[in-house]
């Protein structure tokens, strides 16, 4: 056994236990799995966005070298059936069939039409150009305006409408009454435009028949498990049950093979589901002093061709949180889900909550700029105040903790807040080309998913739940078995952390088990930063559970009564006899060898734990963003950033400031470079990393972060989440800044992403008096 030690864990910058492997090439990757008489999937995938299939004739593709199978959508609907839609968000949500393999129709240009197996994949892609495919093109579908029209061609024709739900809420008094006693009242047009997610690891997955039980093995690059290698990134792009899967295990079914599917990058950009994809009309009336009446929200919501397994859920996660910090006296909110003739929508980093932010960020500046005010004054004199919590929101939600102040202050001093504004307004003064911008976003967010009694109005297909397992094993080795399933957020690490402090074991040897069904085969997974704060804390209930058992093996060994024993870095001893002992680990060893336990006693002091959590997580920050726009060529740099997040209590500041590095690369992405761009015939021509620009560390800035402690209430580790916090708060930080820079110039909005063009373009419209592009 590794020595044992006596600091905390909890709160030490571990190095991660999983990196070691990574950065060797040791790992494990769903595309390095092999099996004896592997098969390989390549799947031919339409080229228009919408069009009647007439004929799909694979004969040809039968004949190639290497070929084994072949099969139109037909041939597979009877085992594919209709890929889930697990969140039905009204009662009546029109919710087409979505076959995985497109059997009569086509409705994005992607949607697979054909599959291809053959001994290696080189040959599987050959023949996919031997299928002939005859297709009836239709109208695409692509405004979201003109589909919700009545003479707008209809994706699913026989559901006589491109209108999937309408999702209402008001809370509060009437937003008509209070808009009445505004002295401002601001209305704007935000438009979130569809993001593509590029994990590292492509989605892939393998099938291997198991002949002599009748079962099947399935190996998916998933954020919602099966049987798992490592997983290379999610970002919720792999919260999903895909079509390929399914085609997988049916192939695999009837061939008694062993399959696999691997996507190449431009697949993915075509096949895998997007994000994001909204407009966001929104007002605001307030005061002339500034205190804020109501809100008003009303958004278009892009699904795609057809309902993924949360999609419908994803823009009205964000219902709750366009309040965000702010207190206010009504709240009206409503999102329309319109079907397209585009790649599906669903989750990505945020899922809702950066859309919020941004919309309600974004009209906190702009109600600044009209009442005379600094941004940040007027978001002091709205928000909830420390010694406010915990404070229910106008939207329902309690906030359990929080320090806005705090954060802030730290905030504005780490950036040099009032000397980059007195900055500005000499640059501005003197006419300089290059002006300085300076945005503001100040976040909230709820995070690991809680059950449907937290919000009752919402249909959760489940709810937050989340089961860890504690084995003691009799080496003196400890084996954490969790629900939730890593894709780079450093699991096995933390959870370690966690189960040290708690049993008094050397982190060293302590093993994570994670991601295999029959390992662990209760578990809700990974996504909505719901990991640690439902996950870890489930550990944490387990493994007081096993000092509990513990405690009346090591009082029988010890002969004293329970209450007689104290617990101390993993070792009980007798109170006023400290050479009385055993550790936790020979206790465990004992109870293993059950030679001498209690009466009525197993032997195994193992513990399993489900949680259920009462409320969401709250992490909360002050993000500020400070740029320079030259106004020749309508290029923007970001000249400092400084971030101050409160996730409460930290586990591995490590581990945090990598995640929040990470989230503010995804949201500056959005902000400055990454668009999903399609032509009038519904195309994709940002199909490939060459068209869809994705930056890398050269074309971000350094960060400056920093953080202020609020430990949650609604957890035994005090956490909140972490993961999504730097996506929600960022993108609105960086086009603040940008509008600022430009607004003297008379620029109200540009539309993301702010490249040099829409930059420039936005400029040009100010100088005319036209309206820029929106999108």
């Amino acid at each position: 056994m590794t020595e044992r030690i006596t600091e905390s864990e909890v709160g030490r910058s571990r190095p991660r236990k999983e990196d070691a492997r990574l950065v060797t090439g040791q790992t494990n990757w769903t595309d390095n799995i092999g099996a004896t008489g592997l098969l390989h999937l390549a799947i031919l995938r339409s080229p228009m966005a919408h069009a009647r299939i007439e004929r799909v004739d694979v004969s040809a593709a039968l004949e190639q070298p290497g070929v084994v199978a072949a099969f139109t959508g037909r041939d597979l609907a009877e085992g594919t059936g209709s890929l889930p839609c697990a969140w039905p968000v009204t009662e009546d949500i029109v919710l087409p069939d979505h076959p995985a393999v497109a059997v009569d129709e086509v409705r994005y240009a992607g949607d697979p039409v054909a599959v291809v197996v053959a001994r290696d994949r080189y040959a599987a892609a050959d023949a996919l150009e031997a299928i002939e495919v005859d297709y009836t093109p239709l109208p695409p579908v692509l405004d979201l305006e003109d589909a919700l029209t009545d003479n707008s061609p209809l994706v699913h024709e026989e559901h006589g409408t491109n209108r999937s739900y309408v999702w209402p809420m008001a809370t509060g008094e009437d937003y008509g009454t209070v808009k009445g006693r505004a002295d401002v009242v601001l209305t704007r047009r935000y438009v979130q435009q569809r993001l593509i997610p590029n994990a590292m690891e492509p989605r892939a997955v393998v099938v291997t028949p198991l002949d002599a039980s009748g079962e099947y093995t399935v190996y998916s690059a998933t954020q919602v498990p099966h049987v798992l290698p490592d997983v290379g990134g999610g970002f919720g792009s792999k919260l999903q049950v895909y079509g390929e899967e399914v085609v997988a295990l049916v192939v695999a079914r009837r061939l008694g093979r062993p399959v696999k599917w691997t996507e190449s990058r431009s697949e993915g950009h075509l096949a895998t589901h997007h994000g994001r994809g909204q407009i966001q009309d929104i007002e605001i009336a307030a005061t002339r002093e500034g205190r804020l009446l109501g809100l008003k929200v009303d958004l278009l919501a892009d699904m795609g061709a057809y309902l993924m397994l949360v999609t419908p859920g994803i823009p009205i996660l964000g219902a709750f949180m366009y309040p965000a910090i702010y207190k206010m006296d009504a709240y009206e909110f409503r999102c329309t889900g319109v079907f397209t003739t585009r790649t599906p929508t669903d989750a990505y980093r945020g899922a809702g909550r950066p859309e919020a932010t941004y919309a309600i960020e974004r009209i906190m500046d702009e109600l600044a700029v009209e009442l005379g005010l600094d941004p940040v004054e007027l978001r002091r004199r709205n928000w909830i105040g420390h010694e406010e919590f915990p404070y229910t929101s106008i939207a329902g939600l309690t906030y359990d903790s929080g320090n806005y102040e705090a954060a802030t202050d730290k905030a504005l001093a780490l950036f040099g807040y009032d000397e980059l504004r007195a900055e500005q307004a000499k640059r501005n003064e003197s006419g300089d080309s290059v002006r300085l911008g300076i945005g503001v976003s100040i976040y909230t967010e709820m995070c690991g998913l809680a059950p449907s009694r937290v919000l009752r109005d919402l249909r959760y297909a489940a709810g937050g739940w989340e089961a860890a397992g504690i084995r003691m094993l009799p080496t003196g080795k400890v084996e954490v078995v969790t629900g939730t399933s890593p894709h780079g957020q450093g699991h096995e690490t933390c959870w370690s952390q966690i189960a040290a402090d708690v049993l008094g074991v050397p982190f060293e040897d302590i093993e994570v088990v994670h991601g295999d069904t029959r390992s662990a085969p209760q578990g809700m997974d990974t996504y909505g930063s719901r990991s640690l704060v439902v996950g870890g804390a489930a550990v944490h209930h387990a493994a007081e559970k096993v000092v509990g058992k513990a405690r009346k093996v090591a009082a029988h060994l010890l002969e004293a009564a329970e209450q007689d024993l104290e617990f101390t870095h993993g070792v009980f001893s007798v109170k006023g006899s400290p050479e009385a002992r055993r550790t936790i680990q020979e206790v465990a060893f004992e109870t293993f060898s059950s030679h001498d336990l209690p009466d009525g006693m197993e032997p195994t002091i193992n513990a399993e734990y489900l949680l259920d959590p009462e409320n969401f997580s709250y992490p909360h920050g002050t993000h500020l963003c400070a740029v320079e726009v030259d106004t020749e060529t309508g290029r923007t740099s970001i000249r400092s950033y400084v971030c101050v997040d409160d996730v409460g209590r930290v586990v591995n500041p490590m581990i945090v400031e990598g995640q929040v590095h990470g989230g503010l690369a995804q949201g500056i992405a959005q902000a400055l470079y990454e668009e999903a761009v399609y032509d009038d015939e519904g195309n994709l021509v940002s199909g490939s990393l060459a068209d869809y620009l994705v930056p890398s560390a050269p074309d971000l800035p350094e960060f400056t972060t920093g953080r202020t402690e609020t430990p949650a209430t609604s957890n035994p580790l005090g956490v909140k989440g972490v993961g999504e916090a730097g996506t929600i708060a960022s993108t609105p930080a960086v086009v603040n800044a940008i509008v600022d820079a430009l607004r003297p110039l008379g620029v109200r909005d540009v539309a993301m992403p702010c490249s040099p063009g829409r930059v420039w373009e936005a400029l040009q419209s100010a100088r005319t008096g036209e309206e820029a592009p929106s999108s």
